[in-house]
């Protein structure tokens, strides 16, 4: 990769747990290729990961802000302006959390309210993030904002449940921001849905070890990894990807366009 892809640029960094989290990982690319930014989770997230740790190894700071209250955002937008020295570059939503998936309500059993909190998480949120920084006007123009996404937003995966349903809605909230933030500000807005990684959220999903094996054999490039993906989402933040809005990008080394593979094959040959 280029060096100083992100030289000048400043932004926000949402959802960084631990060091296997995407987020994480971009962080810590973000700060190779010269950008500087703030870290932010929510409070909870934040006792339970390590993103003090980061911000140490990255030079900066953590503003604890739950992104589904319009008034903490704001407050996260007024301190990492602060703390930045004026508006934002990129913005990466990197947020996601269902209760019905975490104690184990099939599809057919959701708990309704449990999953309103996962469509407000994981995915309101995000139009909550950009309608605060539309209103404070916070975006430079040519600015890059990122949501992480997943192939259940098109395709039934069983175990997924509600976050299937949740990853859709953030889609549709990427195209009908994209096009106000493009038109309004020429800022670009795109989800990148990502290979099935193995983090502290993703490995909570019951059946996803058989799952990240069997999409590795179906991957002619096999699965993308966490870092791999940091890099995708340090590109999308850079000005080589200025023409791109409004897309849901497949980062999944083939995954989403294989029909079947030639390993998967050979598992079913003999069956009779």
């Amino acid at each position: 990769m280029p060096e100083n892809l992100l030289k000048g640029k400043k932004g926000i960094i949402t959802g960084a747990l631990d060091e296997n989290s995407i987020a994480w990982k971009t962080a810590l690319k973000a700060k190779e290729q010269g950008a500087k930014f703030v870290l932010t989770n929510a409070p909870i997230a934040m006792r339970m990961g390590a993103v003090k740790e980061l911000a140490e190894e990255c030079d900066t700071i953590v503003i604890p802000a739950d992104a589904t209250s319009l008034e903490d955002i704001e407050k996260l937008y007024d301190e990492a302006k602060e703390f930045l020295g004026g508006n934002f570059d990129f913005l990466l939503h990197s947020i996601g959390m269902s209760p019905n998936i975490r104690k184990g309500k099939a599809y057919g059993d959701l708990n309704y309210d449990w999953a309103m909190k996962s469509y407000d998480v994981s995915a309101i949120s995000f139009h909550k993030m950009m309608q605060v920084a539309e209103k404070k006007d916070v975006m430079n123009e040519w600015g890059s904002i990122l949501a992480l996404s997943y192939i259940a937003a098109q395709r039934v995966f069983p175990f997924y449940t509600d976050m299937a349903d949740a990853k859709a809605l953030l889609e549709s909230i990427t195209r009908g921001f994209g096009y106000r933030f493009g038109k309004n500000k020429k800022v670009r807005v795109n989800t990148i849905s990502q290979s099935p990684t193995i983090t502290t959220a993703g490995s909570g999903i019951g059946g996803f070890d058989a799952f990240f094996n069997f999409a590795q054999s179906m991957s002619p490039l096999g699965n993308a990894s966490a870092e791999a993906c940091a890099d995708y989402i340090v590109t999308m933040f850079s000005d080589l990807t200025r023409m791109v809005t409004m897309q849901n990008l497949y980062h999944d080394g083939g995954y989403s366009n294989t029909g079947i593979s030639e390993e998967i094959m050979e598992k079913f040959a003999d069956l009779k």
